[in-house]
C-alpha cells in the first residue's frame, strides 16, 4: 500500500493552506498515494493564544472543503487534525475520509502539549478541550491508530492500538523545534520498535507566524525502526510503498508477548 506523508507550513488563513494542500495532494496522487496523512492543526494554525476563527463543525463550510480534499482527488486522507467546535467546547480533532469522501470517524486529541522551556511556555489547555477515547480507523484490511503530536509520548496508547491489530500507528504534528530536535525522531522511532508497526507521522515545517515556528521532519518508519521516509525540512510529498508482510516476520522473529 503506497502512503504519503506531507508537510506543510499552515498559517491562519485556511484558503491558503488548501491552494497548498491542493498542490501536494495532486502531487501524492500522481506518485501513486492510496492515502494520504495529514499534519497536525493543517487546516488553519493560530498563534496559539486564542483558537483559530475558522472551527469546523460536522456539516459546515470547513468540514465540507477537508471532505472534498479526497472526493476530487479520489484518494483516502487519514490523521490530519483541525481546531474544531464540539457542543460550544474546542477539541483538536483529527479527521478521515475514504477516496469517495465517506467519513471513516474521528479522534480528538487526548494529551494536549504544554512546556516550560527556558524562552517558551506553551500549554495547548488554553484552547482546547481534551479528547477522552482511543481510536482507530480501517483502510480495507489496513488498520491505523489515531494520535496527534504529543500523544507520541504516552507508549500505553500504541500498545492499546497493537492490541487491537493495528498495522499503522500515525502521530500528525506541530513539534516545536527544540522538542523536535531533542526527542522527534527517538520517540517515534520507539513507537514503532515496541508495537512492531509502522509509524507515520506528517508534520508542520517552518515559520507560522511571531509566535509559532516547528520542526518538520515528517516520517515513515517500518516496524524494525528503519526510516524510509524523512521530509527534513520545506514544504513537500513523501512517499512510501508499505509491505505488511513486514510486520509478521519481524513479530515472528522478535517475540514480545504483546
Amino acid at each position: 500500500m503506497k502512503v504519503a506523508v506531507l508537510q506543510l507550513t499552515s498559517v491562519l488563513d485556511y484558503k491558503e493552506n488548501l491552494a497548498t494542500l491542493r498542490t501536494l495532494f495532486k502531487e501524492a496522487v500522481f506518485k501513486g498515494a492510496e492515502a494520504i496523512f495529514m499534519p497536525e492543526v493543517f487546516y488553519s494554525m493560530s498563534d496559539g493564544q486564542t483558537p483559530t476563527p475558522y472551527l469546523v463543525e460536522e456539516g459546515n463550510e470547513h468540514y465540507k472543503e477537508i471532505q472534498k480534499l479526497s472526493t476530487d482527488f479520489k484518494v483516502a486522507q487519514i490523521g490530519g487534525s483541525a481546531a474544531s467546535l464540539v457542543n460550544g467546547k474546542v477539541v483538536n480533532r483529527a479527521y478521515n475520509f475514504d477516496k469517495d469522501g465517506r467519513d471513516l470517524g474521528f479522534y480528538d486529541k487526548i494529551n494536549l502539549f504544554a512546556c516550560d522551556l527556558p524562552d517558551k511556555k506553551i500549554s495547548e489547555a488554553r484552547n482546547y478541550t481534551p479528547g477522552s477515547e482511543y481510536k482507530t480507523v480501517e483502510l480495507g484490511s489496513v488498520k491505523v491508530g489515531l494520535g496527534i503530536c504529543f500523544d507520541v509520548r504516552f507508549s500505553e496508547m500504541g500498545l492499546h492500538y497493537r492490541k487491537e491489530g493495528a498495522h499503522i500507528l500515525t502521530y500528525p504534528a506541530a513539534f516545536t523545534v527544540p522538542t523536535g530536535k531533542a526527542h522527534w525522531h527517538t520517540l517515534l522511532r520507539a513507537r514503532a520498535i515496541e508495537n512492531q508497526c509502522f509509524v507515520v507521522a506528517s508534520a508542520q515545517w517552518g515559520y507560522h507566524n511571531n509566535n509559532i515556528q516547528t520542526f518538520g521532519h515528517s516520517l515513515i518508519i517500518d516496524p524494525w525502526g528503519d526510516i524510509l521516509v524523512d521530509l527534513k525540512e520545506g514544504i513537500k510529498v513523501g512517499v512510501a510503498d508499505l509491505d505488511f508482510s513486514k510486520i509478521e516476520l519481524i513479530r515472528h522473529s522478535v517475540l514480545m508477548s504483546r
